[in-house]
């Protein structure tokens, strides 16, 4: 069966229905659309963030997705949620603790409103969670034993608690 990154291979001229590619499933427009254009781990891309340093942490987190979580770990082959952020924003210059409690100190505090792509994001109380804010309300994070680094949307994650802007 093909996978949920299959796009729309056709519409079907003249009727109200689609047909998603190799799955048999006929769907209309307007779902079809909406299907194709809704970010999923498999396919989300980051949006341009407001800095240089920024957009490298990004890139940078982004080009980790599928390596293992593994506790204590901080690249290159595998990370847990901090040493993911202290990866990628040391790719950029700027020096991190491998603590998310820690990290939930530094820079400046960012209203969830005004996440900017490349923002630290905080989950828990206490903190014990971190990602970096992608846009369109997506994080790149290593979330726990038994998963990879990947793309969640902020509110599947878990628990937001802040955010902060580093670099």
């Amino acid at each position: 069966m093909t996978t949920a990154r299959t796009t729309l291979s056709r519409r079907l001229t003249g009727s109200a229905l689609a047909l998603f590619a190799g799955t048999g499933i006929l769907l209309t427009p307007a779902v079809a659309q909406a299907s194709a254009a809704a970010p999923t781990a498999a396919t989300a891309t980051a949006a341009p963030a407001p800095t240089a340093a920024a957009q490298q942490a990004v890139d940078t987190a982004m080009a980790q997705q599928g390596k293992p979580y593994s506790y204590g770990a901080a690249g290159p082959d595998s990370f847990d949620c901090s040493g993911l952020t202290q990866y990628a924003w040391g790719s950029a210059g700027v020096s991190l603790p491998h603590s998310s409690s820690q990290q939930s100190q530094l820079g400046t505090p960012v209203d969830r409103a005004s996440l900017q792509p490349g923002d630290l994001v905080f989950f828990y109380s206490p903190v014990s969670h971190v990602g970096i804010y992608i846009g369109n309300n997506q994080v790149v994070h290593a979330p726990t034993e038994g998963d990879v680094v990947k793309v969640s949307d902020i509110d599947a994650i878990g628990n937001y608690n802040s955010a902060r802007r580093v670099g």
